[in-house]
């Protein structure tokens, strides 16, 4: 292959001539930032010459060549720097402390995201072991992850990671054949595609190139060979194309740059693949660009070149009037030249070239006098177009072993501060995770919140590019109902924690009062009469019933855990499937003390639901008839009899569905029933029976009978009609 790119100079003993090569890169400097080039060569040229990277090169060695990649991107000398020294950094030859004290604290800052960016790689070979680790999998999802931050940012950090992966390639030695494929792998997968989402096309092209040889090499020496092969031809074929442009622009008052156009194997490749083509018959192999001044001359040179030879249909592409999604804007048209050969021909403005090579570090650049817009706005933007870098790993991906990333994103949303610092958080996140991610203070006082300028609930799922502010009140005071998980406040781990934390640190008897409200109002919601406090406390392996409000007080126990132990406490059989409206006792859904298989059925009056602490009566002809053991009908005179009534419990949990009776009080409004309706059918909840009436103070009343499962069921359902708007109360209904 031959090497597109200049080497390190070495002395004759063979090392690296490191007074020569600041010498030659100098030239890019003032004399000031050339003595910081000569202080970072000389930090780590002792500390890295004694260990070596994945591909054999030393940390030295490696990091001038990351640099002299590097500057082909123009950059700034904080840049420059850190690539030179990040890799003695990584392999903790020397701290970031030292680099700070010694190169100041924006190098330091540089070099520490790129060693945070490369964590989950095998950059550094310990040179203790053959082969490094391979990369794959959730490593290198992280890995991409935290490469989307960087780029928000500071872009700079994954300009050094890029440049790194060109030298990863070409100084992988010949018989490392499984090192130099696993990088390749990665480069076509990874790093290729975000060169080509941030526009850097003379980034991109050779990682391409380089990736390909590595991972196809028969296609890629055919190509090479035939390039090689017609190399002569070719460039006397473009001398004389050239020449004959050159003449007609000048006769027309154009000032322009006219050169051949180099080509690159992949993007050959890949026209042959796509569209079944043999090499001849690619006619951008020749290929000619001409660089003009203004955006108006570009469409005046495309007039005259159409008029010089004809055009070929379909292969003409306006990317100046319609950019490519990375920023990229150029004429593109294809012509049958000189001696009725196809030609290429792209045309462009001196900007638009400079934006063609150096891509999103054109706008990026940190030169003298110029600061780096870091504003909310800025960031959105990049953020929104990285997002979109996912397609373009897909399509390398595509009928491949390696990791697909059509999901990457999807579990994650990236979100701004007031300041624009980007927060990665995962997908359903509220602001008050957001809160709690910030700060614990933050979190505790937080009492409302604004996306985007606009107030919103706080149980509003966040969304990628979302600017968030929190409102916060003087004294931190989170409420319990953020650790119902039926309501939607909170769904991150960490926030969760934090508040519970928060409620254990508070009055012990203040906790037993809140967690006794607490499950007074569940019950009363879910029309329970008692919850068997001390049999809980066994389950929960506590000493007594008040800890089990102390713990629901401070939110170590849910209520939807407490609540469920009345259908917990005594299930030791099978589970059942049956669906007709009586059963025989001694089931798995109803268990007797003493007693044989017997007929039963649910008493209509009081719909007991599993759950519901309840008692059997003994009917004539009818079995045993179970009713909920606060059922009015069980303590009638005419009916009530002591020797009738048995003990029965709950079985295991079946699928069996039993009706139960819901109102529901609400402001009337016109949709409301139709939004209730709703809510039951996401839930797939379904409703057998529905009554409502209003009174004159613009109330209504609502009555549906449902079919639930289990009282957990219950109190969800309860709990997301209650955030329909309008409505005041939802509640069980005690009595049929």
């Amino acid at each position: 292959m031959v090497k597109l790119y200049d080497e390190l100079p070495y002395t004759d003993s063979g090392t690296v001539d490191y007074e020569r090569w600041i010498s030659d890169i100098g030239s890019y400097f003032p004399a000031d930032e050339k003595d910081k080039i000569r202080s970072a060569v000389l930090l780590v040229h002792d500390l890295g010459n004694n260990s070596k990277t994945i591909v054999g090169q030393t940390y030295f060695e490696q990091g001038l060549k990351t640099a002299q990649v590097l500057l082909k991107l123009q950059p700034d000398i904080h840049t420059l720097l850190a690539a030179i020294v990040y890799l003695c950094v990584q392999g903790e030859k020397v701290s970031l402390e030292d680099i700070e004290t010694q190169l100041g604290s924006k190098v330091s800052a540089l070099v520490g995201g790129i060693v945070q960016l490369s964590s989950t790689e095998p950059t550094v070979w310990d040179n203790n072991t053959d082969t490094p680790e391979v990369v794959a999998g959730q490593s290198q999802r992280d890995n991409i992850r935290k490469m989307l931050l960087a780029i928000v940012e500071d872009v700079r950090v994954v300009l050094i990671k890029l440049s790194e992966q060109v030298v990863l390639l070409r100084e992988t030695p010949k018989d490392a054949v499984d090192t130099a494929q696993e990088i390749a792998t990665q480069v076509k997968n990874i790093y290729a595609p975000l060169a080509n989402r941030l526009g850097i096309g003379q980034i991109k092209w050779e990682l391409e190139d380089l990736s390909f040889r590595y991972l196809d090499g028969n296609h890629y020496k055919n190509i090479a060979k035939l390039l090689d092969e017609k190399r002569g031809d070719r460039e006397s074929y473009i001398k004389r194309s050239v020449e004959i442009i050159n003449e007609t622009l000048q006769s027309n008052n154009i000032d322009a740059q006219v050169n051949g156009r180099a080509k690159h194997i992949y993007s050959i490749w890949r026209k042959m693949s796509r569209k079944g083509l043999e090499f001849s018959d690619i006619y951008d192999v020749r290929a000619i660009r001409i660089l003009v001044d203004g955006i108006s001359e570009c469409y005046t040179v495309l007039g005259l070149i159409h008029n010089l030879w004809q055009y070929i249909p379909k292969e003409f592409d306006d990317y100046i009037a319609t950019p490519k999604e990375n920023g990229y804007r150029s004429l593109h048209t294809a012509v049958i030249g000189p001696e009725g050969k196809n030609l290429e021909v792209q045309i462009r403005t001196h900007q638009m070239h400079k934006e063609a090579e150096l891509g999103v570090a054109a706008h990026w650049l940190y030169k003298e006098g110029l600061r780096h817009d870091s504003s909310y706005h800025t960031k959105l933007a990049t953020l929104r177009q990285i997002l979109d870098w996912q397609e373009e790993v897909d399509t390398n991906n595509e009928g491949s072993d390696n990791v697909q990333y059509a999901e990457l994103f999807d579990d994650r949303v990236y979100v701004f501060t007031p300041r624009g610092d980007v927060v990665d958080l995962p997908k359903g996140a509220t602001p008050i995770d957001f809160a709690y991610h910030i700060h614990s203070e933050v979190g505790h006082r937080c009492r409302g919140a604004k996306i985007n300028g606009a107030m919103v609930s706080l149980i509003y799922n966040l969304r990628s590019g979302d600017q968030i502010e929190i409102l916060t009140s003087k004294h931190p005071k989170p409420s319990r109902d953020w650790l119902n998980p039926h309501l939607g406040y909170v769904n991150t781990s960490r926030a969760k924690a934090k508040i519970q934390a928060w409620f254990r640190l508070q009055d012990r008897d203040k906790n037993i009062l809140e967690g006794k409200e607490m499950l007074d109002k569940e019950c009363k919601r879910l029309g329970m009469n008692k919850v068997d406090l001390l049999s809980a406390a066994k389950r929960f392996n506590m000493a007594k019933d008040e800890d089990v409000l102390a713990g629901l007080g401070r939110g170590d126990i849910k209520l939807g855990q407490l609540v469920s132990e009345q259908h917990t406490l005594s299930k030791d059989t099978d589970q059942i499937d049956v669906q007709a409206p009586s059963r025989y006792l001694n089931t798995s859904q109803i268990q007797i003390l003493g007693i044989g298989n017997m007929l039963f059925s649910f008493a209509k009056c009081c719909k007991p639901l599993p759950g519901d602490p309840i008692v059997g009566y003994i009917t004539s002809g009818r079995g045993v008839t179970i009713h909920r053991d606060d059922c009015v009908n069980m303590f009638s005179e005419d009916q009530h009899r002591e020797d009738r009534c048995i003990q029965v419990s709950w079985g295991k949990a079946s699928q069996t569905l039993y009706p139960v009776d819901i109102g529901i009080v609400a402001y009337d409004r016109k949709g409301l029933l139709s939004d209730i309706s709703s809510v039951l059918a996401k839930e797939q909840v379904n409703v057998t029976q529905v009554t409502t009436s209003s009174s004159k103070d613009n109330t209504a009343l609502l009555f549906l009978t449902l079919q639930i499962d289990n009282l957990s069921t219950l109190g969800k359902i309860l709990t997301k009609i209650l955030q329909v708007p309008n409505v005041i109360e939802a509640y069980r209904v005690k009595e049929g």
